[in-house]
């Protein structure tokens, strides 16, 4: 809706409807000593015209850098029509639909969502998402404590080879209740899960296995497995994926003999920009079993009396909608505007589109890490599959290489040592669909120039360089 300002004479009117002198009247019970007064010191406003072009020189004094991070931040292609869309006054500005008989439109467009991820992740039910894939997984958690009722504790196994924010989030959300997230190390030469620790566990109680599909070194874990081994050791699997990686890989729903029970992550690259820290969104689905134990709402599709289609809110295990001692959880509430954004990215690309979309970025990576690897101390520190990340070890210190590459407008990766010390310097490097052959040579071409640099001054480097 345009701003409309009253005019003058709009003011004058309306004070004299109401009997007053003027605007200062209405906060006459302001005491004076409680009022700032004059405020001397803001300088004037400026114009439109002056604040566009403020804002452009600032623009371009970030540079257009060239994205190879990753690490749950995804910087894909989102078509023009996506938020063309998305922002239109009828999905922008709409908050929950409650009442269904006005909000068919929003209802329909996240029914549409639930009907997209439920076929994205081959799972029975979906919600209508979440704050971002690691409050996500901790939803998960509580919905896997709640529901398994084989299990006595409150103990959850998660690998260390998971996102380490959505570890810090989800520890930080359920440890008040009781619940224990029992660290799993990975393997140091495959970058998955360690098997044989798993193994110490079996026979354990404990309510859950969180397997993530890729993990956080974008290595595929042997999820058939995993998961098979959590049923076995009556455990629920909980998957935690990566949507643009479910074109390709085998989706949740089919893991194993009888498929992971509950699925969540982050919807970022399904047409959220990179935009400093968000807004993002997460997604949730299950199978239908456990559909009681879902936060959040749940869109549902029927008939009216007429006999047309209709859509309403189906479930709601909200506090604000039924008894805070019945409810699910108190941080449910989606990021509608984001799964707009979403519904019409995955309408608009379909299965062929995300599918290729996942096999360009797939390739830019292997293409990446070849290029790299080529460069003196540098290679893979892991020799499993991965998807469209790679952890890469460097000749020298990732915070001195990663500063100088973004001195050069290369933001060349995300630096593991504050959360895994133990790889020594190793970067995640990441290569989306957005990245072509000019960007790898590019990147190849700066971090081959730090290198030199800093071999040319050995006193910089460690003895075991």
């Amino acid at each position: 809706m345009p701003f409309i300002p009253h005019t003058e004479a709009d003011i004058q009117a309306m004070l004299a409807t109401i009997g007053a002198p003027d605007i200062d009247a209405l906060f006459d019970e302001i005491p004076p000593a409680l009022r700032c007064g004059e405020l001397e010191k803001i300088p004037q406003g400026m114009s439109e015209m002056e604040v566009g072009r403020l804002m452009n020189a600032r623009a371009r004094q970030d540079g257009q850098p060239l994205c190879f991070i990753g690490a749950g931040a995804y910087d894909h292609h989102i078509p023009a029509a996506v938020w063309q869309l998305a922002t239109r006054g009828e999905f922008y500005t709409s908050y929950t639909p409650y009442q269904a008989e006005a909000s068919q439109g929003t209802l329909q467009l996240l029914y549409e969502f639930q009907s997209m991820m439920t076929a994205l992740t081959v799972m029975d039910v979906s919600n209508t998402s979440l704050y971002d894939g690691a409050s996500a997984l901790a939803e998960a958690v509580l919905m896997a404590v709640r529901a398994n009722r084989k299990s006595k504790s409150k103990r959850i196994l998660m690998p260390r080879s998971l996102h380490p924010a959505y570890r810090r989030v989800a520890h930080s959300i359920v440890r008040n209740q009781g619940i224990e997230l029992v660290e799993l190390p990975f393997d140091m030469e495959s970058g998955q899960t360690d098997s044989l620790v798993l193994e110490q566990y079996a026979g354990e109680d404990f309510a859950a296995l969180v397997i993530p599909q890729c993990n956080f070194f974008g290595v595929l874990e042997s999820v058939d497995e995993l998961t098979d081994w959590a049923h076995t050791n009556k455990m629920l699997a909980i998957a935690v994926a990566n949507p643009v990686a479910l074109a390709v890989l085998q989706p949740p729903g089919e893991w194993g003999e009888q498929g992971a029970d509950i699925c969540c992550g982050e919807g970022q690259p399904l047409g959220a920009p990179l935009a400093s820290g968000g807004p993002y969104f997460g997604f949730l689905t299950c199978t239908q079993k456990l559909v009681r134990q879902m936060p959040g709402r749940i869109i549902g599709r029927t008939l009216d009396l007429d006999g047309k289609t209709g859509y309403t809110l189906t479930l709601q295990a909200r506090e604000q909608h039924i008894r805070r001692s019945k409810a699910t959880s108190n941080i449910c509430t989606n990021q509608g505007l984001m799964v707009t954004a979403a519904t019409i990215h995955m309408s608009l690309l379909g299965a062929e589109g995300l599918e290729r979309v996942a096999a360009a970025c797939h390739a830019n990576t292997s293409k990446l890490v070849k290029v790299l690897s080529a460069l003196p101390g540098v290679g893979p520190v892991f020799k499993g599959a991965v998807f469209h990340e790679r952890v890469l070890r460097l000749p020298l210190e990732t915070k001195d290489a990663l500063r100088s590459l973004a001195a050069h407008n290369v933001l060349g990766g995300f630096d593991l040592s504050a959360d895994y010390p133990e790889l020594g310097n190793a970067v995640l490097v990441c290569a989306t669909e957005m990245r072509g052959d000019e960007d790898i040579e590019q990147y190849r071409s700066k971090l081959e120039r730090v290198i030199n640099a800093r071999i040319q001054t050995p006193c910089k480097l460690k003895p075991d360089w």
